[in-house]
C-alpha cells in the first residue's frame, strides 16, 4: 500500500522513517519515498523538515538496585532515562508509584512480597530517537517455607517428594524419627528441578531400596539466614516380616473355645461378658482343653505303637497320609528341623497336592541297620533336634567305613522319619555326605550318616587361618594357613555338590561352611546332622521365639517374603565363598543381626575379602545380584571355579 504512494515530506514521517530503518513490520525490505518540493527522495535518507534535533552521544540507561529488596517493607529505585524530547513507561502495576522528572523515572514498590523474587523488571522507553529496553532482577530476601511435603512414592527407588522456597536459599536437612539422618549412597536428597526466575526448589528424598527398618516419621528442616521451617511425614515401605507374636494364632488355626471364621481381635465380637458367663466359658474352655490333650496322648501312643511295628515298604500309605503336606521338606539334609516350623512350612505353599515321583520314593531303597550292629563310641554334640554320636558299625557293605555318625531321631520329628529317610537316600553324590541307612528297632530312631574326619568346614577354616593359635582350644601344633590353591579346591566341591542338587531341584536353605563337613585328604562335602543350631546359635536369628533362620546367609527375597528357591541357594553359596576367604569369618560380624538385615535387603554387598582375587570376588558378586533370575547359575559358577583351580590367578597380599 505504501509503495507507490509518496507521502510530503515532514516530521510526521519520523515514526515512518525509524521503523524501515529498524526493519520493522516489514518496512526495511520496502523503497519509500516522499516530495521534498517536486522531488522525489528516498523517506530512510530523507532529513525531515522541522524535526531538527541532536541525537549523537545521548545514552538510555537504567540503574540496578544496589541492595536485595526485603520481603513485607516498601523500596525505591532510579530508573534513569536520558531523553530528547518526551520519555514514556509501559505496564506499570497500579499498586507500585512513580516519581516522573525530566530526566528520571523513580519506581517505588510498596510491600515487597516473595513472589517478586528472581523476577525480570523491564522499562521501556521511547522517544524521537528511538526506543530504550533495559531489565534488572528484584532480589528479594525472604525467610524458608516449606510449600508442600508429600508421602513417600514408589518411582524407580522411594521418593519423598517436598517442595521449598527461600532467598538466600535454604539449607535442607532431615530427621529420622527425630534423629539427625545421615545421608549416603542409599538414602539422600536430590534436587529435580529449579523454577525458572523463581527460588522454589522441587525435589525428594530419595530411599534406594527401603525396607521396614525405614519404617518411621521424617522431618524436613530448612534454613537461612532470615529462619526456618520445619514439617513431618509417615514414611511407611513394608510390614515388618518378622512382627507377628508368639502367642498369636497361627492364620488358618483356630485357638481353642474360638468361634470358626472369628479372629482374636474381631470387631463382631458380641457384648461385654459378664462375672458369671465369664467364668462359665473358662469352665468350658478348660474341660475342652483337657479332654484334647486326652484325646491327642491316644493318639500318640497308637501312633508310636504303629511306628515300631512298622517297615519302610510296609504299609507306607498309612504313615505318610497324615503328612502328605509335608512332602519335600525344603531343608534335606535337617530331620524334622527345617528352619522353619511345621506349622509354617505349611503357610509356605507345600499345602498343594503332591504326586511323588518313583525316582524319589522308593520302598525297598533304605537300607536297615541292626541295632545290634551299632557300637557307639562318644557323643560328639548335641543340638536343637537332638543328639549325634560317632560309632562303630559292622555288617555294612565292605566298601563302606566302619565308623559312622548316628543322629537321634526326636519325638518331634517321627511323623517326618519315612519320608526323610526315603529323600536323603536318593542323593548320592560324591560331594554329598553319605545317608546309610536307618534303626528303627526300639528307641530311638536313629538314622546312620557317613563321618567326616576334621569335622565342620567353619571350624576348619578357623584352624587354619591367622587366628588359629588364639582360637586353638587344646594342646598340639599350630596347623599352617590355607593356600589360594586348596580355597579354591574347598569352593569347587561344595559348588559340585550344589550343582547335583539343582538338577534334583532340591532347595537346601542353610548353605554355610557350619554345615558342611571336612573328610581326609581335604574332601568336603555338604551336611547337616543338625548340630550347628546349637554350636552355632548367633549365625541364627530367631523370630517370634520360634523359627531360627540363617538371615546372615540369606537373600533379600528370603528374609522379606520366606521365599527359598535354587536362585536362594545361589546367594548362599556366595556368602560361603566369602566364609571361605575370610577363613570362616560371620558374614556382617561387625554388625547385629537387625543391621544386617537392613544391609542386605537394602542391597549392600560383603567388602571383598584381604586374601580373595578379584576373579573370585567377581564370582561373589554375581551370586549376589539382587533380581534371583539375575544370578549365575551354579553350574556355571562351578564351571568358573574348576577353570580357576586349574589356572589359580596371580594374588599379591601387599598387606601382609
Amino acid at each position: 500500500i505504501l509503495v507507490g504512494n509518496p507521502f510530503n515530506c515532514s516530521c510526521g514521517l519520523r515514526w515512518l522513517q525509524l521503523w524501515q530503518n529498524s526493519s520493522r513490520a516489514e518496512l526495511g525490505n520496502q523503497s519509500l519515498s516522499c516530495w521534498e518540493g517536486s522531488v522525489l527522495v528516498p523517506l530512510g535518507s530523507q532529513a525531515l523538515p522541522a524535526c531538527a534535533f541532536q541525537a549523537d552521544g545521548q545514552e538510555r540507561s537504567l540503574s540496578h538496585p544496589q541492595h536485595p529488596l526485603s520481603s513485607g517493607v516498601g523500596t525505591g529505585g532510579m530508573q534513569e532515562l536520558l531523553k530528547e524530547g518526551w520519555g514514556e513507561h509501559l505496564l506499570i502495576p497500579s499498586r507500585y508509584s512513580l516519581q516522573l522528572s525530566d530526566w528520571e523515572i523513580v519506581l517505588e514498590i510498596n510491600n515487597v512480597s516473595s513472589s517478586l523474587s528472581h523476577k525480570d523488571l523491564t522499562c521501556r522507553a521511547e522517544n524521537a530517537a528511538g526506543p530504550a529496553e533495559d531489565s534488572v532482577m528484584l532480589n528479594v530476601t525472604f525467610p524458608p517455607v516449606i510449600l508442600r511435603l508429600d508421602k513417600a512414592i514408589p518411582q524407580h527407588s522411594w521418593c519423598i517428594p517436598f517442595s521449598v522456597d527461600g532467598n538466600p536459599v535454604p539449607s535442607i536437612q532431615w530427621l529420622f524419627n527425630g534423629t539427625a539422618l545421615h545421608e549416603g549412597l542409599y538414602i539422600h536428597t536430590l534436587i529435580m528441578e529449579y523454577e525458572h526466575n523463581s527460588t522454589v526448589l522441587h525435589g525428594c528424598l530419595q530411599l534406594n531400596r527401603p525396607t521396614h527398618v525405614n519404617n518411621g516419621n521424617y522431618t524436613l528442616l530448612v534454613r537461612n539466614p532470615l529462619g526456618s521451617a520445619a514439617r513431618s511425614v509417615q514414611g511407611w515401605f513394608m510390614d515388618n516380616p518378622f512382627s507377628f507374636s508368639p502367642e498369636e494364632p497361627i492364620p488358618g488355626g483356630c485357638r481353642l473355645g474360638a468361634a470358626p471364621g472369628r479372629t482374636r481381635n474381631s470387631s463382631l465380637e458380641g457384648p461385654v461378658e459378664t462375672t458369671d458367663e465369664h467364668a462359665f466359658g473358662v469352665s468350658v474352655a478348660v474341660a475342652l482343653a483337657v479332654f484334647a490333650c486326652l484325646s491327642l496322648s491316644v493318639m500318640l501312643i497308637l501312633l508310636n505303637k504303629c511306628g515300631r511295628r512298622s517297615k519302610f515298604g510296609i504299609n507306607r500309605s498309612a504313615v505318610l497320609a497324615q503328612e502328605d503336606d509335608l512332602a519335600m521338606s525344603l531343608h534335606f539334609m535337617n530331620l524334622g528341623s527345617s528352619p522353619l516350623s511345621s506349622a509354617e512350612s505349611k503357610l509356605e505353599g507345600l499345602k498343594s497336592n503332591f504326586i511323588e515321583n518313583p525316582q524319589y520314593f522308593c520302598n525297598a531303597c533304605v537300607h536297615h541297620v541292626q541295632r545290634r550292629d551299632i557300637v557307639l563310641k562318644w557323643e560328639l554334640g548335641e543340638g536343637a533336634f537332638g543328639k549325634v554320636f560317632l560309632a562303630e558299625c559292622y555288617n555294612l557293605l565292605p566298601e563302606q567305613e566302619k565308623m559312622l555318625a548316628l543322629k537321634e531321631v526326636t519325638e518331634s520329628a517321627r511323623l517326618d522319619f519315612q519320608r526323610e529317610a526315603e529323600l536323603l537316600t536318593v542323593l548320592q553324590h560324591e560331594h554329598i555326605v553319605k545317608f546309610y541307612g536307618v534303626c528303627t528297632e526300639g528307641e530311638p530312631l536313629i538314622m546312620v550318616f557317613e563321618y567326616m574326619k576334621h569335622g565342620d568346614l567353619n571350624r576348619f577354616l578357623r584352624s587354619h587361618g591367622p587366628d588359629a593359635k588364639i582360637l586353638e582350644q587344646g594342646p598340639g601344633q599350630p596347623r599352617g594357613p590355607l593356600a589360594l590353591g586348596h580355597m579354591l579346591h574347598i569352593a569347587t566341591q561344595i559348588a559340585s555338590g550344589m550343582v547335583y542338587l539343582a538338577s534334583l531341584h532340591f532347595v537346601h536353605r542353610d548353605l554355610a561352611t557350619r554345615n558342611c563337613l571336612v573328610g581326609h585328604d581335604l574332601v568336603v562335602k555338604i551336611g547337616d546332622f543338625g548340630m550347628s543350631r546349637d554350636i552355632y546359635s548367633t549365625d541364627y536369628y530367631r523370630v517370634g521365639g520360634r523359627t531360627m533362620l540363617p538371615i546372615r546367609w540369606m537373600p533379600p527375597e528370603s528374609i522379606l517374603y520366606r521365599k527359598f528357591t535354587t536362585e536362594s541357594d545361589i546367594w548362599s553359596f556366595g556368602v560361603v565363598l566369602w566364609e571361605i576367604f575370610t577363613y570362616g569369618k560371620q558374614p556382617w560380624y561387625q554388625l547385629s543381626n537387625t543391621e544386617a538385615i537392613e544391609c542386605i535387603t537394602q542391597g549392600r554387598e560383603l567388602e571383598r575379602p584381604r586374601t580373595c582375587p578379584s576373579e573370585v570376588y567377581a564370582i561373589m558378586q554375581s551370586c549376589w545380584q539382587r533380581e534371583p533370575q539375575q544370578r549365575q547359575p551354579i553350574k556355571e559358577i562351578h564351571s568358573r571355579l574348576q577353570a580357576l583351580v586349574k589356572t589359580p590367578p596371580v594374588y599379591l597380599d601387599i598387606l601382609g
